[in-house]
């Protein structure tokens, strides 16, 4: 298994900060937000490569960063070649763009750069393992519903099957959210090119394609307990650091 790390965005709802610096290296109580990715990550036994996409403008600032990144792993950088936030290639199009490039033969677990979460993996691998081979997405209830105007906003079954899926709707049916976090099936990834050559969106979100994949073949739900911050602004990079600093 593969594992990648979506680090290629320009995160400009958090500028002065990003600017010139890639968001997933903010520090968060004093350790980079990838640390907490890669520390995950590593937990992993199945994983034996962990892919950083980033893209032209910070490429050197991970280049750097690896050189004391702590795991046992075979740590990869990738450069996706854009240089701003215009030719962003989008989280779905940089998915395509390593899948394209590595020609992966193997299940690909896929991670958002800026997302921090408590509990550990074990749970949702193991649960998605279990659905074999169908996708999984982690999920993630949300305590205020109007909050999940925010994202992707997910309704599940009993067995965990994804029913529906609204990306960003005015009025939430649920409080239940999508994270950047999906178990790709090696049988499933062929779908992800199949999905950017329908809609010629090469900045889509991940949103729009769980939304089409769910009707192409099932698509499963994990929920994950515990904590989560998607650091995508300033309120919720300053929410992660107390929240953190209160555990040290």
């Amino acid at each position: 298994m593969k594992a990648l790390i979506l680090a290629a965005g320009y995160a400009t709802r958090l500028y002065p900060l990003t600017r010139e610096y890639p968001k997933p290296l903010l520090e968060v109580n004093k350790k980079p937000i990838i640390d907490y990715i890669i520390k995950k990550l590593n937990t992993v036994k199945q994983i034996d490569e962990i892919i950083v996409v980033t893209n032209n403008r910070f490429f050197a600032n991970f280049v750097e960063w690896s050189k004391t990144a702590k795991t046992k792993k075979k740590l990869t950088l990738v450069n996706d070649l854009t240089k701003d936030n215009q030719s962003r290639l989008g989280a779905l199009g940089d998915i395509n763009f390593i899948v394209s490039k590595k020609r992966f033969t193997e299940d690909l677990l896929v991670i958002g750069g800026d997302n921090l979460f408590s509990q550990g993996l074990k749970g949702f691998l193991d649960f998605s393992l279990k659905k074999y081979p169908a996708p999984a997405v982690g999920l993630y209830k949300l305590k205020n519903k109007a909050d999940a105007s925010r994202y992707g906003v997910v309704k599940l079954e009993r067995n965990g099957l994804i029913s529906e899926f609204a990306e960003k709707p005015d009025k939430p049916a649920s409080n239940l959210v999508a994270m950047c976090l999906y178990f790709i099936p090696r049988d499933s990834l062929g779908l992800v090119k199949q999905y950017m050559c329908s809609t010629r969106k090469q900045n889509d979100a991940t949103g729009g394609y769980i939304s089409w994949l769910k009707d192409k073949v099932q698509v499963y739900g994990f929920v994950f307990s515990g904590k989560w911050f998607d650091i995508g602004d300033h309120k919720y990079l300053n929410a992660a650091n107390k929240s953190l600093a209160r555990k040290n």
